[in-house]
């Protein structure tokens, strides 16, 4: 409840509607107009698996350089919920513009396609009013195992590691999950960078080219 009002303040301050902030901001779309899953919610004690995305006080700063750059890399722990963050900001940004696609890479299709199933259960767990502005093709879980597209032509396209799973699609933005264990990741990156607008690097720690591209970068 605190943070609806922290987030309709929010809206009123900049002058928009609870559903125009929304639109605009994908953390108040995350926090307020949606929720994620947890398979463990009867461990936690919470009454249903769906939850509102949690409030940390980092997602803000790092939603901000989302936005500002074209490419962000990022070291994680693995309880931080940023893989989960920069799914919930693609998936904003292919919902609410049309035209875009993007493509969720990790190690392995299995976990690829869950990245994407995250990204469906956003959608399908969104306020009403959303899923009426931005309709899919058809129903998120009629859509084929890593493939969630809109009606206005953006999509979102799990992919397993390895830098000619890149060269078959056109993408505006890449997320490559846990970098530090997808062997080919340079070569990824490499075919990423002319071809992307936004790319995301999300790890936590491992050696090899993730390590040796971020400590270079320090």
């Amino acid at each position: 409840m605190a943070r609806l009002y922290a987030n309709r303040k929010r809206a009123a301050r900049e002058g928009c509607s609870e559903i125009e902030a929304a639109v605009k901001d994908p953390l108040i779309w995350l926090q307020s107009f949606t929720r994620t899953v947890d398979r463990h919610w009867r461990e936690a004690g919470a009454p249903s698996p769906y939850q509102p995305f949690p409030d940390k006080p980092y997602f803000r700063p790092i939603i901000a350089v989302f936005e500002a750059e074209p490419v962000v890399f990022v070291e994680k722990s693995r309880d931080m919920m940023l893989s989960w963050l920069s799914v919930g900001y693609l998936m904003h940004c292919a919902m609410t513009v049309p035209g875009r696609e993007v493509l969720l890479q990790s190690q392995k299709e299995r976990k690829a396609f869950e990245l994407v199933d995250y990204a469906k259960t956003l959608y399908d767990q969104q306020d009403e009013r959303l899923k009426r502005m931005f309709p899919v093709k058809k129903p998120a879980w009629d859509q084929a195992d890593g493939w969630l597209e809109f009606a206005h032509d953006s999509r979102i396209i799990g992919i397993p590691q390895g830098a000619d799973q890149i060269r078959s699609y056109h993408p505006w933005a890449l997320l490559m999950d846990e970098a530090a264990f997808q062997e080919q990741a340079g070569e990824a990156y490499d075919d990423a960078v002319p071809a992307c607008h936004k790319i995301i690097v999300v790890s936590s720690a491992g050696p090899g080219w993730f390590a040796d591209f971020v400590q270079g970068n320090l």
